[in-house]
């Protein structure tokens, strides 16, 4: 009977040993799989360009803006009825130089052709329905729409000299 005991408990014992190893392989190949995929998705990101990063200076956007010469010197007077304007209609959801609801201007105009500025001002639906940067941009920031203002075409091309100046 003491012979029955001993191995019985000598064999429950290598049970708990063994079964015991086997958790940690488990564990380990978890934190292996995991580190795996962390890498894996680290690289993913580093290949992916955000929609606002992404420099495009040939398309043109959707909209009645079809072509827009800008003069190498800033309209200062237009560039400050410009920042009014920003500032009246457009800071709700735009930071001059921070994402917020909407992408930060700073540095658009050496992302964005003056067309496709023009253009987002003046139909931002249109654009986020047919324009790729556009769409983009809207899934980006979480399908929040750019609303329209409704503003001219010499209000758009003031915003668009103030964004000029944020360079």
């Amino acid at each position: 009977m003491k012979y029955l005991l001993k191995s019985i408990a000598l064999l429950f014992v290598i049970t708990l040993v063994s079964c015991g190893g086997g958790d940690e392989k488990k564990e380990k190949e978890q934190v292996k799989i995991g580190s795996y995929k962390k890498e894996e998705t680290k690289k993913t990101s580093e290949t992916t360009t955000s929609a606002e990063a992404t420099i495009d200076l040939t398309n043109k956007g959707v909209g009645p803006i079809k072509n827009l010469e800008l003069p190498e010197t800033i309209d200062q007077a237009m560039a400050a009825t410009g920042a009014e304007l920003f500032k009246t209609k457009c800071t709700a959801c735009h930071k001059t130089d921070k994402k917020f609801i909407g992408p930060a201007p700073t540095g658009v105009t050496k992302r964005r052709s003056p067309e496709w500025i023009m253009n987002m001002i003046l139909d931002p639906e249109g654009m986020t329905q047919n324009d790729p940067i556009a769409k983009a941009l809207l899934i980006e920031y979480n399908g929040s729409p750019m609303a329209n203002q409704s503003l001219t075409e010499v209000e758009a091309r003031s915003i668009l000299e103030y964004f000029r100046t944020l360079n």
